[in-house]
């Protein structure tokens, strides 16, 4: 279009157009202020701003189903069957809401308390900013018996909003494509949304959504889809994720109330693990710093439990006081409220500051708790006797507890007699190497660059903390060991688990095993005990998995390291002719059969190296993962590795 014509378009197109581009343009020149990041979690969130703008209509009762569709092209395609994002003019503007929506920041129906009780979206950006960083994209509406479309260019309308035919339904279409110009990874993960879509068909009981990969096709030559929808909400969702431990009682409390004007619904179970698995959600986010609605429920759950079982007298033996972190041991929960008004604060902007929420959750655990204890006397004695052993056993980890703070260097305990400690003190620079096995410690060791780099070998397997109480977790040498390298505390007056890391010796941590199944085993059983029990150094960004070659390839002269099969079927092509005999390749089996220099050169040189960080996108799902993958229970186990095993993935 001619700039005649957009004159001619719309007599408003000047000062107010300026305006706007100018608001979408910041988000192109800093597109990490507004969706986090611009690599795989930025990506990502352009799809769950375009669904929550669904999800709020669902919430304002308006939509029952949502359609996600992965194109061939990596676009995205987001339909659903709401009321249709409004086409009038705009009086302010003096243009189509739908084209205020698309490309003025903040201009969405959310942000006028009369069309929203509540609504979704972390940061409340829109879908302008979707728009913004999107090369293509196209929205359609569906409203009062006629379609409407427009269309846009890195946030920029093409034409004015236009009516192009008549509708049956209602709803709004939009499809987007990804800047690549702005992202590092535009490729998009089908476990990642699965992961969420999950989530958010728990989280809002009774909404269908659907997941579909047009990139991928079964054996029926049918496009890879997937259905979520939950009846029963964050019941359902507890037993989805405890579905591999054993349980305690039988039941999922269920609490659905409203508590000074405040939606609480809390879905809580004990199981016969030594974890807390709290997931906390406000208006549909992962509030992974909890927040006050956190405090709410562990408040509500220490006073009913404890003063159940003070009066029916079963804390008379007991010796010592009882602490909160005793009553949450083996718990699992999923708290999810909605405020109107949200107030987040914390590092990531995911902690809850609200006060009001306090009371009114402390309030709806207290009376639901309280009427399912006194109604069911055998499955309360069982949960007050766990609480008894989770006390009894603190009160033994405050020895082992001891132990590790005594041996912190900070305390003048010295460091472990195996570690190999780099010369720099700034934690920033300084990476932490937790190597399998002596031999490869010994490698290691030499090939490294001691100013920066320290290793810690550790013996064999280390303890499967999944299935341990916290005082055999810390009476584990090697454990101990990785707690006095790193500089960590652990245990404060409230929480005698809480880790304090202002002291962390290194802000890279790098597991570096063997590319077997064994290396693979002892990842996964570090990664657990992270995940467990240092979970803030993943959520700082602190934890790696370095990433060995598995082969040496040689063809007279030439020789190239190969991470995968795919590289080393291209070297066999290229030099090879594509004859296997004719290329000479060395398989490594463990570290230890490169030598230092090798090691360096592959595995542990930031020039070159491949380092992959450990992520938690998802909680909950990561929660059922490793509960499955360590936990008893052989049969999941079975089946994730059987679906996972060609193309695992452990950037969990």
């Amino acid at each position: 279009m001619s700039e005649d014509e957009k004159m001619m378009a719309g007599s408003d197109y000047g000062a107010n157009s300026i305006q706007v581009l100018e608001g979408l343009e910041a988000v192109r020149k800093r597109p990490a202020m507004y969706i986090g990041d611009i690599g795989v979690k930025g990506l990502h969130h352009l799809v769950y701003e375009v669904v929550d703008n669904s999800i709020d209509e669902a919430l304002a009762g308006y939509c029952d189903t949502i359609h996600v569709t992965i194109n061939e092209n990596n676009s995205i395609t987001v339909v659903d069957n709401g009321r249709g994002i409004p086409v009038d003019m705009h009086e302010k503007e003096g243009k189509s809401a739908l084209e205020v929506v698309m490309t003025v920041l903040h201009a969405g129906g959310k942000f006028d308390k009369g069309s929203y009780k509540v609504s979704g979206g972390l940061h409340g950006v829109g879908v302008s900013c979707v728009n913004a960083l999107s090369t293509d994209m196209r929205v359609e509406v569906a409203r009062g018996g006629k379609l409407y479309r427009q269309e846009y260019k890195c946030g920029i309308p093409s034409y004015p909003v236009e009516e192009v035919g008549v509708a049956d339904r209602t709803g709004t279409s939009t499809t987007f494509l990804p800047d690549a110009s702005v992202f590092i990874e535009t490729v998009y993960k089908y476990e990642v949304l699965q992961n969420r879509l999950r989530e958010l068909a728990y989280l809002n009981a009774g909404l269908t959504l659907t997941l579909t990969d047009r990139r991928v096709k079964d054996e029926n030559d049918e496009y890879k889809t997937e259905t979520f929808y939950s009846k029963d909400g964050l019941k359902e969702f507890v037993e989805f994720i405890d579905e591999s431990r054993e349980k305690l009682i039988e039941d999922v409390i269920h609490i659905v109330t409203e508590k000074n004007d405040v939606p609480v619904e809390i879905a809580m179970t004990y199981n016969t693990s030594y974890n807390e698995n709290i997931h906390s959600y406000v208006n549909n986010i992962n509030t992974i710093e909890g927040g006050t609605h956190l405090a709410g429920f562990r408040r509500g759950l220490t006073r009913t439990l404890k003063k159940y079982a003070e009066d029916n007298k079963m804390l008379e033996k007991l010796k010592f006081e009882i602490s909160g972190d005793d009553f949450r041991e083996g718990l699992t929960a999923v708290i999810s409220i909605k405020v109107a008004e949200p107030q987040f604060e914390g590092q990531t902007k995911t902690k809850l500051g609200n006060n009001e929420v306090i009371g009114a959750v402390d309030t709806a655990v207290g009376e639901a708790l309280g009427n399912y204890l006194e109604e069911n006397p055998k499955a309360a004695k069982t949960i007050v006797e766990k609480v008894i052993l989770a006390a009894t056993a603190r009160h033994a980890a405050r020895k082992a507890r001891e132990m590790v703070q005594r041996k912190s260097p900070l305390s003048g305990g010295g460091l472990p007699g195996k570690l190999a400690d780099c010369s720099d003190k700034d934690p920033q620079k300084c990476e932490l190497f937790l190597v399998e096995g002596d031999s490869a410690g010994g490698t290691a060791k030499v090939g490294r660059s001691r100013q920066f780099q320290a290793i810690l070998p550790l013996r064999g397997k280390i303890l499967n903390v999944e299935k341990a109480m916290q005082h055999k977790v810390l009476e584990s040498e090697e454990i101990r060991n990785i707690y006095t390298a790193l500089g960590v505390t652990i245990g404060t007056e409230d929480d005698s688990k809480a880790l304090n890391i202002t002291k962390l010796r290194y802000h890279k941590i790098i597991i570096m095993t063997d590319a077997d199944v064994d290396g693979s085993h002892i990842a996964t059983l570090i990664m657990t005990f992270f995940f467990r029990h240092m979970k803030e150094l993943i959520e700082n960004g602190y934890l790696y998995i370095a990433t060995p070659p598995l082969y040496l390839c040689k063809k007279g002269k030439i020789e190239e390291y190969c991470w995968n099969d795919q590289q080393r079927q291209a070297f066999i092509e290229k030099y090879g002719g594509g004859n296997e005999g004719a290329v000479h390749t060395q398989r490594y089996k463990g570290l230890g059969e490169m030598n230092a220099e090798q090691l360096w050169t592959t595995t542990m040189n930031p020039e070159n190296r491949t380092l992959r960080q450990v992520t938690i996108d998802n909680a909950a799902a990561a929660d059922h993962v490793f509960s499955m993958l360590m936990g008893d229970d052989v049969a999941p186990r079975r089946q994730f590795i059987e679906e996972n095993a060609t193309y695992a993935n452990i950037d969990a």
